[in-house]
């Protein structure tokens, strides 16, 4: 956890610096996105809120997207990350948007990802969406890379 608030620190700094704001939906990382955010003091400056979208009830009731709005979708996909960051960003009117959606491990998901293999999407005044497959079947260890290059990729853009 420690290495998630040191990168959270540093987004924190620049969304404060830039006084913007930021929501966040994750899946696999079951809230560790939002924890290290949210562990940096003076939080409230910067974030807005965030959804751990596990389940398909979990998409419907949290992100308002229903069955017939996942048409050409599937989850853990980079189409779906990128959708999830929007739809964060619209729904709080932020200035970005963060997700991820992935497979922790030790198994795959039920769509042919290996353990290991997420999703993470940034919107706002720039975009970008990613893969990453570890090729690790240790759910922790996964959670914890899968959020850390999360927050990474969002500093990234921050950062310009």
């Amino acid at each position: 956890m420690k290495e998630l608030v040191g990168i959270a620190e540093q987004v924190a700094a620049q969304l404060i610096a830039r006084k913007q704001t930021i929501a966040v939906a994750e899946s696999s990382t079951g809230g560790l996105i939002a924890a290290s955010l949210l562990a940096v003091p003076g939080a409230s400056a910067y974030f807005l809120g965030g959804a751990v979208v596990y389940t398909r009830d979990a998409r419907r009731v949290l992100m308002d997207i229903s069955d017939e709005g996942m048409k050409g979708f599937r989850s853990s996909s980079e189409p779906y990350a990128q959708l999830l960051a929007e739809q964060m960003r619209s729904r709080f009117s932020s200035d970005w948007g963060l997700s991820e959606t992935g497979a922790a491990g030790p198994t795959g998901n039920r769509y042919g990802d290996a353990a290991g293999h997420s999703c993470m999407a940034v919107s706002g005044p720039v975009a970008e969406v990613m893969t990453l497959e570890t090729g690790s079947s240790d759910r922790l260890a996964n959670m914890q890379v899968f959020a850390a290059t999360a927050l990474k990729q969002l500093l990234r853009k921050l950062e310009g």
